[in-house]
């Protein structure tokens, strides 16, 4: 477990100075958020998602702070030893055939920083632009990577006043790691480029001295040590992963209230078939479907089958749950672990070249997820129709329409809904091509095979943020067709659900624009204020 404790951050002082605001802006912070201590255990993707949201801030361990010194110390051990270092006596890339005398390894760790300041696309949010920060202190507090407990501290100290790196989306083919994103990183720390306050971009240099901090000067190593890791790919992994965590649990609920809604026949979700073919997911899902189906009558389904998209939703839906298990453990690994090059072997004095930096698991695992995503989103898409469907909804009016007499024919329900759902799942389906099969030979064939993890992480964010409108968009329907039936008092997860969405959504008794209905659901989705049953997984 980690430890809890409230510990302030004391940065190192290279050029401070005094900000009554920023001291506020902290005060706060602290005052509602626990503190991870860095370097007592490692951090799990629930804990970089409470970092990215504020909800939790970082303090360097002393036992982390000792590894750090040790390495760094061994680092220019071995450089003042003339060993052969790569961007101490090299320079980086193809370029490593390229000799670096050691009173120009501070000025070449500098440039390489700058060097891949070439980023483009969107900027990430300022959540994710945090986890990032607590991805890559999670790796350098493992004392490996040769740097001084002061970048640590500095880092440390952006998470908890929200001052945060604008990084663009674009740009890393994710091996030698995220180095195009990642510098964004370390170019903030010496006072270049933009940093976010409060969600608007400022210089820098004007953004540091805004927490009472100067830019600082990065040592021979150090902006390498930033930027050759997989830090923004696992960060919007976590990110990506802690959504689509919260879709499987409320796809079931959904999948009930679509049963009930065309009265489904509840024996598809019995224990002892899902007992038959035990997948952990596939047995989670059913019981969640049960326990939100309330006291189902069995004698009120329609058919003795359910068409698949119900029939068969512990199956689907459970795929997505067996994958964020499975894949829970190696995330957790890419967060912890040394993705850098070189790394510092303390215990026996050595600095060692190799490919940590390789996002390949990170990137396996979001397309991976993705697909499984993807499932979920035509899962319901399908749901939907069946609850607009004549033929398939035991009664209910054609597209959930909720007016009545001779003006009714004038009114369409939920039909353009129907049109938006399957554009927004093609979409999904669409990305669910594997990112990780794009290898690209570049930088003169140095990095002649790379995993693309980091375009398969932002595949994956799309894939959940599509297949999060499209859930809204089913339950809205469910909710419609929950009032034209008078409501389910047998199944308390309906009714809870139900009545979150009807404080901020009416009921569709006339045709009207939904847009605003979608984005006031899809609110309440991401703010967690939607009852859908509590998930461990």
């Amino acid at each position: 477990m980690i430890e809890h404790t409230v510990v302030h951050t004391n940065p190192n002082s290279e050029g401070k100075a005094s900000s009554e605001g920023a001291a506020q802006r902290s005060s706060d912070t602290s005052a509602t958020a626990r503190t991870l201590v860095l370097g007592q255990a490692p951090l799990s993707i629930d804990d970089v998602a409470a970092l990215s949201r504020g909800e939790a801030i970082t303090a360097l361990g002393p036992a982390a702070r000792a590894r750090m010194l040790r390495s760094r110390e061994v680092l220019e051990e071995a450089h003042a030893d003339d060993a052969e270092i790569y961007g101490m006596t090299s320079s980086v890339g193809a370029s490593v055939v390229t000799s670096v005398p050691k009173h120009l390894a501070r000025e070449l760790s500098l440039n390489v920083a700058r060097m891949h300041g070439c980023g483009t696309g969107r900027v990430l949010s300022e959540n994710e632009a945090a986890a990032v920060l607590a991805v890559r202190l999670a790796s350098l507090v493992a004392g490996c990577s040769g740097v001084r407990p002061l970048i640590a501290e500095r880092l440390v100290a952006l998470l908890e006043h929200r001052v945060l790196p604008c990084i663009p989306a674009e740009g890393s083919v994710g091996a030698s790691g995220d180095l195009t994103p990642l510098s964004y990183v370390a170019a903030a720390l010496v006072g270049e480029r933009q940093l976010s306050v409060e969600g608007q971009p400022r210089p820098a240099a004007e953004a540091l001295r805004g927490i009472g901090l100067a830019p600082i000067t990065l040592e021979s190593k150090e902006a390498l040590a930033l930027m050759n890791g997989t830090a923004v790919a696992t960060a919007l992994t976590c990110l990506a992963w802690v959504a689509a965590r919260r879709v499987a649990r409320l796809a079931a609920a959904v999948t009930a209230m679509t049963s009930k809604a065309i009265a489904g026949n509840p024996e598809h979700f019995d224990p002892f078939i899902h007992q038959a073919k035990p997948h952990f997911g596939q047995k989670q899902v059913a019981a969640w479907i049960r326990e939100d189906l309330g006291r189902p009558n069995p004698n009120a389904a329609t058919r003795l089958q359910d068409r698949y998209s119900v029939r068969c939703a512990p199956h689907v839906v459970g795929i997505l749950v067996d994958a964020l298990s499975w894949t829970r453990t190696g995330i957790e690994t890419e967060i912890n672990g040394v993705s850098d090059n070189p790394v510092v072997d303390t215990q026996d004095g050595r600095v060692l070249h190799g490919g940590n930096f390789y996002g390949g698991h990170i990137g396996f695992f979001c397309d991976a997820l993705k697909i499984a995503v993807a499932n979920v989103a035509c899962l319901l898409d399908r749901q939907l129709l069946l609850l607009c469907n004549r033929a398939e909804n035991a009664g209910l009016p054609a597209d959930l329409v909720g007016v009545t007499g001779p003006g009714a024919c004038t009114h369409n329900g939920f039909k353009a809904v129907t049109i938006a759902t399957s554009a927004l799942t093609a979409e999904a389906l669409k990305l669910t091509v594997p990112a990780t099969a794009f290898s690209r030979s570049t930088e003169l064939h140095n990095q002649d095979k790379v995993p693309m993890a980091t375009l398969a992480a932002r595949d994956l964010l799309r894939v959940v943020e599509l297949t999060e409108q499209v859930t809204c968009m089913v339950m809205l329907a469910n909710c419609q067709a929950m009032d034209l039936r008078g409501g389910y008092p047998d199944s308390p997860r309906a009714q809870s659900i139900h009545a979150a969405v009807r404080q901020v959504v009416p009921p569709l008794e006339a045709d009207r624009p939904m847009d605003h209905d979608i984005a006031a659901t899809l609110e309440l989705l991401r703010g967690d204020r939607l009852p859908a049953g509590e998930v461990s997984i």
